[in-house]
């Protein structure tokens, strides 16, 4: 069996897990990282360019959301498909636009927003929908780290470190508690203010508190709980519950994982998790998936 030769770009909290993953993965094989050289990836090749490495087929991409689309126009426009975890959820049709633009121009494939949510929740919204077509789906994030809130929050000017708390109030409604610690010789209220007015954290009811030490606080436990009440033909009052709780980064990994396998039965462009066969992002023969499953 030809194995899926991979590239990790990035190697912060998701690409370690990403890593893992891809170690216990029988039908994938390492390429090389796309990082700074840290010391426990001396087995692997360690490059500071996706063009620096030989025959990859796929780039898992574990990088901030804001620099997604640089990297994959990268990545793509040398023929390699690339999977994301992108997860500015109102800006994903223009990015999954431009990147379907430049990998048909390459016969190439990316997939777009491939984490838990955006990823394999909007799967479930999706099965949530079509077994109940009216009606309401209240998504309530955490209590948790958001990943995508942290980072933007550590690069606003003057945060040392931070930590982005998700908090549910309920009736898909969050709280964000930002915890900072400030770089020396900023101001703290100039810096709250600026974390309130990032897109990240400008439509939730956000606090910013100033901490010693953020590492003191952190937690990668994360999890979502989806309702949905609706209508199944005439028939009133469905409600339908999906539920978890997990680690953050481990199961954005593992997703990535799977999707970066979805990738490769692909046809050209660009897709969102929704639009791919679920049997796809699965490992093993599909009559031997069909059997235990259906």
């Amino acid at each position: 069996m030809k194995k899926i030769r991979t590239a990790v770009v990035g190697y912060g909290n998701i690409g370690r897990h990403v890593l893992e993953a891809l170690e216990v993965s029988a039908d994938f094989e390492v390429a090389g990282i796309v990082s700074d050289i840290p010391v426990e990836l001396e087995t692997y090749p360690v490059v500071e360019s996706i063009s620096a490495l030989e025959k990859v087929d796929v780039a898992i991409l574990c990088v901030p959301s804001r620099i997604v689309e640089k990297l994959a126009v990268e990545a793509l426009t040398l023929g390699v498909y690339t999977v994301d975890c992108f997860d500015i959820h109102d800006r994903i049709i223009d990015l999954r636009r431009t990147l379907d633009t430049i990998a048909k121009q390459n016969n190439a494939v990316a997939i777009v927003a491939a984490g838990w949510d955006p990823g394999t929740d909007s799967i479930v919204r999706a099965l949530l929908e079509a077994m109940t077509p009216r009606g309401i789906t209240y998504t309530n994030f955490g209590p948790g780290m958001s990943m995508g809130h942290s980072v933007a929050a550590k690069a606003i000017m003057g945060v040392k470190a931070a930590l982005s708390m998700t908090i549910p109030l309920g009736a898909g409604v969050h709280r964000r508690m930002v915890y900072v610690e400030i770089e020396e010789g900023h101001a703290f209220q100039a810096v709250a203010a600026a974390i309130k007015q990032d897109d990240y954290f400008a439509h939730d009811e956000t606090h910013v508190v100033q901490v010693a030490s953020v590492d003191a606080l952190l937690d990668m436990g994360h999890g979502v709980q989806m309702m949905r009440k609706g209508v199944s033909g005439k028939t009133q009052n469905q409600t339908i519950m999906f539920d978890m709780k997990i680690n953050n980064p481990a199961l954005t990994a593992q997703i990535l994982v799977c999707a970066a396998r979805a990738a490769m039965k692909q046809q050209p462009g660009a897709y969102t998790m929704i639009e791919i066969p679920t049997i796809h992002f699965l490992y093993g023969e599909t009559e031997t998936l069909i059997k235990r499953l259906v």
